[in-house]
Order: C-alpha cells, then sequence, then structure tokens
C-alpha cells in the first residue's frame, strides 16, 4: 500500500477534527469564525498532518508540541491511554493565553503511536478586560490566567477540580464550558479516527516516516531553485506612537533557510512581545507561501528551517513579558518583514504587502446581569502580485478566520451593525493595484468596554517595484452627543448608541502607476 494513501488520510483526519470542533463549540468566535487548528503528530512529537487552518497556530504547533512534552518529561508525567492536557501557557504552547491548546496521545495495542494536538481561541480568558487582549499590559498577568500543562482529562474522564480552576476564571464560563467539551470531543474522535487508520493498514509508522521524509526532500528541491545567499529586510510595527523594529537577516542554503532575527529591538512592557513559537509561525508561513507548489505542511518542512531570535527581543521575550498583541499584530510585521527580504531573493515573485494587522475589536461588559465578551478580527486588503492586483476584503498572512456573521453578532451580544463594505481605493496604486480594506461599523446598546489591538495606522503597507503604498487603518468613534474621536491601541468606555468606525488598511501596490 503507497505511503501517500496513507498520509492523505492522515490528512484528512485532521480536518475532520477540525470540523468536530467547529460544529461542537458555543463560542462563536471558535463556531463562526473558526479560530481553531489541528495537527496529528507521530510519537516522536513530529508534525505529519495539518488541517488549513490559521497559519499563526500552524507553525507554531512546531514549536509548542516539543515544549509540552519536554514539560511532562520533566514533571515526570505519563500521559496515559484516555489522558489529555491543557494549557494556554504561551511560553510553552507558542502563542498567546487567549489560544487554548490541547495535547492526547493515541494508543494502538497499549503502545503510543502519536498524538492529537488541537488549539482554538476562547473569547475570554480573564484578566481585567472583556476578551482579555488588554493593550495596556505591562506583564503576562494582566492578560488573563495561565493554566500550565495540566492533565483536564485522565483515564477518560473530566477532572472536576482542574475545570472547575478554569470556569472560575474565565469571565464567560457558559462559553468556556462548551468550548472546553467540545476541544475534548474532538481529540477522543480524532484518537478514534487514528485508531482505525492502524486497522485498516499495517504500515501506518513507516507511511508517516516516508511522507516526511518526501515533504522535506521535495522542499529542498524548491530551494535548490532559489538563488543562495543573505538577504535582509527590516520593517516597524507601529504601537503607541512608537516604531519598532522588526529586522531578519534570511540565509538561503541548498540545506535549508536560516532566519536570524538579530538587530530587532528589545522586548518592551507592552502587549507587543511575540513568543518564539510566534516568530517561527510567521516565518514558515511566509516561506512555505514563496515555495508556490503544493507541497505538504509537515516536520518535513518545518525542519528545513532553522529561526534565530535572540532572547529578550520583540520575537523571543522572557517570561513575564506580555505577549497578546504579539500574536496577533507582530506576527504579521515578521512575516511583512521575511516577504520583504524574499522579494530581493525572488525578484517577480513575490506580492506587496498585505494589510498587515488584524484589526482586533474586543468588546464587553454586564448586560441584563450577565457578563458578554466579544471578540473579532477585521480582515484587509492583500498586496498587489507581480502580475494581478491584490484581492480586497479578506483575512490575510497570519490569521486564516472568516468573519462574524452580523446575524449572529447581533442575537449574541448587545450591538447593532451600521455598516459593513469594501473601503473603495484604499489599495495602494500601481501597475497592478493592492486590494482594498473593509469598513465595518457598530453601535452598541449598553454601556460596554471597547479595546482595540492593531496598528498599519502610522505606518502604511509598503508597495514593491514602485507600487504606492496602501492607507493605513483608521478607527473613529462617533459619540451619541455628536463628539467625534479617534482612537488606535487604546481602552475607552462606550456608552449606549455611540457607534465605532473600523476601517482597515489596503494592500500595497505592484510596479509604477500607469505602466503597462
Amino acid at each position: 500500500m503507497s505511503w501517500e494513501i496513507i498520509h492523505r488520510a492522515t490528512e484528512f483526519i485532521a480536518e475532520e477534527i477540525g470540523v468536530t470542533l467547529k460544529r461542537s463549540a458555543f463560542s462563536p468566535n471558535i463556531r463562526e469564525r473558526e479560530d481553531h487548528s489541528v495537527a496529528v503528530v507521530d510519537a516522536e512529537g513530529r508534525i505529519v498532518a495539518q488541517a488549513e487552518h490559521i497559519p499563526v497556530h500552524l507553525g507554531s504547533f512546531y514549536i509548542g508540541i516539543k515544549n509540552i512534552l519536554e514539560f511532562l518529561e520533566k514533571e515526570g508525567v505519563e500521559l496515559l491511554e484516555g489522558d489529555i492536557v491543557v494549557t494556554n501557557d504561551p511560553y510553552i504552547s507558542g502563542t498567546h493565553l487567549n489560544d487554548v491548546m490541547m495535547l492526547s496521545p493515541v494508543h494502538v495495542d497499549d503502545k503510543l503511536v502519536g498524538y492529537i494536538a488541537t488549539k482554538a481561541h476562547y473569547v475570554d480568558v480573564g484578566g481585567p478586560l472583556p476578551a482579555s487582549l488588554n493593550p495596556n499590559a505591562k506583564t503576562i498577568y494582566e492578560e488573563g490566567v495561565i493554566v500550565p500543562p495540566v492533565k483536564i482529562v485522565k483515564r477518560g474522564e473530566v477532572d472536576r477540580e482542574i475545570l472547575s480552576i478554569i470556569l472560575s476564571n474565565f469571565k464567560t464560563p457558559d462559553y468556556a464550558i462548551g468550548d472546553i467539551h467540545a476541544q475534548i470531543a474532538a481529540h477522543r474522535a480524532g484518537a478514534q479516527r487514528v485508531k482505525e487508520l492502524f486497522q485498516r493498514f499495517s504500515n501506518v509508522l513507516n507511511a508517516w516516516s516516508q511522507a516526511i521524509e518526501y515533504t522535506r526532500k521535495l522542499v529542498l528541491m524548491e530551494y535548490e531553485k532559489w538563488p543562495e545567499g543573505i538577504y535582509e529586510a527590516e520593517d516597524y510595527l507601529d504601537w503607541r506612537g512608537k516604531l519598532y523594529r522588526i529586522r531578519v537577516r534570511l540565509e538561503i542554503r541548498r540545506s535549508g533557510i536560516v532566519a536570524d532575527f538579530t538587530g530587532t529591538d528589545n522586548q518592551v512592557e507592552e502587549p507587543i512581545n511575540a513568543v518564539l513559537g510566534v516568530t517561527f509561525a510567521a516565518t514558515s508561513f511566509a516561506i512555505r507561501c514563496a515555495l508556490g507548489k503544493d507541497i505538504p505542511v509537515n516536520h518535513g518542512f518545518y525542519s528545513t528551517i532553522s529561526v534565530t531570535a535572540p532572547q529578550g527581543t520583540l520575537v523571543n521575550p522572557i517570561k513575564p513579558a506580555p505577549v497578546g498583541a504579539g500574536n496577533l499584530e507582530t506576527s504579521n510585521r515578521i512575516a511583512d518583514a521575511v516577504f520583504l527580504a524574499l522579494s530581493k531573493a525572488l525578484p517577480g515573485r513575490i506580492p506587496a504587502a498585505a494589510s498587515g494587522t488584524m484589526m482586533n475589536v474586543m468588546i464587553g461588559g454586564v448586560h441584563q446581569g450577565r457578563y458578554w465578551s466579544y471578540y473579532e478580527t477585521v480582515g484587509g486588503g492583500t498586496g498587489a502580485r507581480p502580475f494581478k492586483d491584490g484581492v480586497s476584503g479578506v483575512h490575510v498572512n497570519m490569521t486564516n478566520t472568516k468573519n462574524t456573521p452580523i446575524e449572529i453578532a447581533e442575537r449574541e451580544y448587545p450591538i447593532m451593525f451600521t455598516a459593513y463594505g469594501i473601503r473603495e481605493g484604499s489599495g495602494g496604486r500601481g501597475k497592478y493595484r493592492g486590494g482594498d480594506g473593509i469598513i465595518r461599523a457598530f453601535k452598541v446598546l449598553t454601556q460596554a468596554t471597547l479595546s482595540i489591538i492593531a496598528s498599519r495606522f502610522e505606518t502604511a503597507p509598503w508597495g514593491l517595484e514602485g507600487g504606492e503604498p496602501g492607507k493605513p487603518a483608521r478607527v473613529t468613534i462617533r459619540r451619541a452627543d455628536g463628539r467625534v474621536e479617534e482612537v488606535k491601541q487604546q481602552t475607552v468606555v462606550l456608552n449606549p448608541g455611540d457607534e465605532v468606525v473600523i476601517e482597515t488598511p489596503g494592500g500595497g501596490g505592484y510596479g509604477k502607476p500607469g505602466k503597462q
């Protein structure tokens, strides 16, 4: 039996796990936006297959799975049949506190054959602000509750004590308990499917190893077509009136790629620090896009990339630096910097900069005696391509979520949407235009707290080959009393009738305008 049949079956298992999680979840953020990711892992901790979910999650599994297994080994914790470990510690799992990661073993005939790994963005994991993402955080402790790797399921039974600790600290426990059980159900479904795979085929472990090796060889063959050398680039993350440098030195070799972030600014007491898992995810995402071929994304691909990120910098901070926005905004700027370096190595193959921000909107409060918390990201425009205009109004690069349908948001939260459309003309001019951003606006029907975590307010998405930059981001509050305020990365109180108008950036243009 061909190893490829088994590998494809494993990829479909990963997809099925994702579907199970989505359809079982309670929160719109997972159920509607599909802010979750899945990986099937072998007994050595190597990623065998991933579903096509969230880029910042997927690449971080490469770091997070290794960290969790090392943590458990150090603590002398053995994973038994039916166990599921949960954690949201970014310095272990590799993203930020809202991403709750679970890892469970799969045993066949009492032998460990692999693991199921999932991440899901919970709308609230505690902390002082709605949706937990805090633009004012100076330490990770101001971003939410940290859950170290612990067994939330032991031998198939949910640990009620661990569950009660979590639910007592997450501000929207009704959503949290539903999402936790959905994630657990997805793990059980995944384990069952992997066991069925072993029952059907006799050489699964060998097939997985062959798939990983095949992917590695395929990727290295592509690198051989790239010009060897060192290509440098830098971009800047704008945050509260300051510009923070992300610098990358990309070395292309026949044996793989080394991304060195030496020269990047030091970590700060702001939530824009990105843990190593995020840095690896953003780097590998940009490289994967540049490959341009239908290449499986597994350990074979990830093993061809080496990331050097000095400790104590924005791209590899030391705990307890806050990291909530690093997963969201700094990840995008890392990707932009790597893309810019790749554009020097591969002229004519890399698009201009995309919108460059997830434009995170966090809002909530108490309504009719219950706490509510709403989170969404708003898409933007992609950069123009060397041969075609960019795409308007989509989620770009490190996020791959859908939007929250207006009907769902208005049904579940005290908000009313007033506008949703394309921000015409926001894409950069060029031979090919950048895609346009989005205008999305809503009014609150009750007093609420709003936080914005976004970037590209001060630095516009860059164009390439003479293309012009896209328009930067803008967020405006139109108060019910007629006052108009412009907000950036901050937290404000809204009163009933206040309207929030979000305008996301367009992508950069490609080529000089008017040149055909």
